[in-house]
């Protein structure tokens, strides 16, 4: 099995989580997502749209957006539940990794893009107004997720993929000086306690 890769970026760390959640042999190759080279034919073959992360399993099978790959990857070790077989945990689990998507992930994101990843790739100053209106929706989306763990340590009750998509957000959350509500702390605690969170982090 192979992983490419990317080192920082989020998507590439909720499934390098999940293959050492699972403790899975996968060959990991990273890409330089930021050159202007053409990318390797062999990348491209596994996701034509030359983005990470993209997988291939032994027999060639391929697969990239890495939601579908941690679904897939999670079947391999069925007895884990880490994608649940109950249909209710399951859309429970769906249901937060969609948001993330959609919802909160894509402010974070930008807000840790403009504060963080832009100085240190020396792409220009924060952008203070995209900030400030990105900001406005993690306030709005933050008290959701507090709701959601409100009495859990995890979002689908167990630990699930659905933990790991929403994680990934929380990456660069300190240098971006995002604070965050009871619930969300602890549980972002508990998450990046995880042996296999440790190992998944990026190396900063």
């Amino acid at each position: 099995m192979k992983l490419y890769n990317a080192d920082l970026s989020p998507n590439c760390v909720r499934v390098r989580a999940v293959i050492h959640e699972l403790g899975l042999e996968v060959e990991i190759i990273d890409v330089n997502i930021m050159s202007r080279e053409p990318r390797p034919p062999e990348f491209l073959a596994a996701n034509p749209n030359g983005k990470v992360p993209a997988f291939v399993d032994d027999d060639g099978f391929s697969l990239f957006e890495s939601r579908a790959i941690n679904a897939y990857l999670a079947s391999k070790r069925p007895e884990r539940d880490l994608y649940p077989g109950d249909p209710k945990r399951r859309a429970i689990a769906d249901q937060w990794s969609y948001w993330q998507a959609l919802q909160l992930g894509p402010a974070m994101q930008t807000v840790a893009f403009e504060r963080v990843l832009k100085p240190q790739f020396g792409m220009g100053e924060a952008d203070e107004a995209v900030i400030a209106a990105k900001m406005k929706e993690v306030d709005r989306f933050m008290p959701i997720l507090d709701r959601g763990l409100e009495g859990k340590e995890w979002l689908a009750d167990k630990l699930s993929v659905a933990d790991f998509a929403v994680a990934s957000t929380f990456l660069f959350r300190k240098p971006s000086h995002i604070s965050l509500p009871s619930n969300v702390e602890a549980w972002i605690q508990r998450v990046e306690a995880l042996p296999s969170w440790q190992k998944a982090r990026p190396r900063l």
